[in-house]
């Protein structure tokens, strides 16, 4: 974890760097908090037919809350597993006026199958949080979409 004054997202490419080299956090699952939250997405349509493309790119979160560079983004390709992402978290949740947090997660599975669409990612060494989580796009059998957040996670200090 680094703590910044300013916007850090001109040197992404240089935390993306040093993120690469950063080890997962040791954790157990047993020992870790389990949540789960599902949002139903309104859509008429199977998650065949849906555009994933936001989820792999990682535009899940708010861009007050945080934003955030993607080893595949530089690469210019697409989401693997091992790749790094760097975080930037504002502190409070408004872009300008906060203090920047940068943290790294590493994808450690694509997740893609015709009822659920997403991957998770393991949080590395200096993270706020240690453990694992998942972002997908689930089908229901009654042919619902529902857009999943599963965590398995502590403080990481």
């Amino acid at each position: 974890m680094k703590l910044y004054f300013t916007d850090q997202s001109p040197y992404f490419d240089k935390h993306l760097q040093q993120l690469k080299l950063q080890p997962v956090m040791d954790y157990r699952k047993q020992g870790l908090t389990e949540k789960e939250t599902g949002i139903p997405v309104a859509l008429a349509k199977p998650l065949s037919a849906i555009d994933t493309r936001f989820l792999f790119n990682y535009q899940i979160f708010p861009p007050h809350i945080m934003s955030s560079y993607s080893q595949w983004q530089a690469e210019n390709r697409k989401m693997q597993v091992g790749d790094t992402i760097v975080q930037q978290v504002y502190l409070p949740p408004y872009r300008n006026l906060s203090q920047k947090i940068i943290f790294g997660v590493r994808i450690s599975e694509l997740i893609i199958t015709p009822e659920r669409i997403g991957f998770s990612y393991e949080t590395l060494q200096g993270h706020a949080e240690k453990g694992i989580s998942t972002f997908m796009l689930e089908q229901t059998k009654d042919g619902q979409i529902i857009f999943k957040i599963h965590t398995f996670s502590q403080p990481g200090n």
